[in-house]
Formats: C-alpha cells, structure tokens, sequence
C-alpha cells in the first residue's frame, strides 16, 4: 500500500467542492470497540463515508478544517480486503506523519474487478488542542465486516 506524497499534506487546490456531505453513517455497538456502518447511492460513497464516520468517532468531525489534502492508494484480493486496507491507510496517515484528519473523502479512483482504490481527504492535521478527543481507533477489522 504506497502512500502518495507520504511526509506532506497539499494545499487544497482553488475551485475544489468543498461541501460537507449529508451524514450517512451510524455508530454500532461491537464487544470490541465499535462498528462502523455506512451507506450510499453508489459503494464507492459508501467507502468514503465509512472512512469519514472512522475520523468522526476519534474526534469531533465538525471542528475539522478543509485546509490541506492527503491521498492515500490501496489494494485488496477482495472488496473486504480492500476496505480493510484503505481504512488502514487512513487511519496509518492520522497515527503517523502527517497526523491527518480528513473532514472529507473522496474517492478518485475505484477499480472494483482489481479491488484498488485512490482516495484524496480533505482535513488538517489533528491537534489536540482543537480537536477534541473521541476513542482512538487502533485498528481495523474484518469482524462483522459486510458489504452489500
């Protein structure tokens, strides 16, 4: 899973559509931690919100500004793997360098017969001082994981 442009985040280009989407993401009790449910017109809007619903259990999303972006690449063996692995992607860009926080996702690229992905969030990096702390996220898992 390479990273693109993995040690910066890129001013966000001028005319870039910058709306908030409605929220179409729910938060499920799991024995573990939590389950992220999501849903869209389309999967790939899907994706996108299941990754926003991530970022907006660790933090309060709203109190994310759209000043930067971060685009992040993944790739599975199935659409589970691949979901698995461009959550993993995001969340590895908010726990390490750059520490971002996408307020917004979207997915540029999503090839469903190769199960790749190419996605571009629109955020700041998190700083505790303006971002209240939700529940970290540790890691992704395949549990209860469905896509329909």
């Amino acid at each position: 899973m390479e990273k693109v442009d993995p040690d910066t985040s890129d001013p966000i280009v001028a005319g870039t559509d910058l709306t908030v989407p409605e929220i179409k993401y729910e938060y499920l009790d799991h024995t573990a931690d939590v389950q992220l449910h999501a849903w869209g017109d389309e999967l790939k809007e899907a994706f996108e919100h299941v990754a926003v619903a991530m970022f907006g259990y660790m933090t309060e999303i709203e109190t994310v500004e759209m000043k930067d972006t971060f685009s992040i690449e993944a790739e599975g063996d199935d659409m589970e793997g691949l979901l698995f692995h461009f959550l993993d992607e995001w969340l590895f860009a908010f726990s390490a360098e750059p520490f971002f926080i996408p307020r917004k996702v979207i997915i540029t690229e999503f090839d469903k017969e190769n199960f790749k992905i190419k996605s571009t969030g629109f955020g700041e990096e998190f700083d505790i001082q303006e971002h209240p702390q939700g529940t970290e996220v540790k890691a992704i898992t395949y549990s209860a994981m469905q896509i329909y």
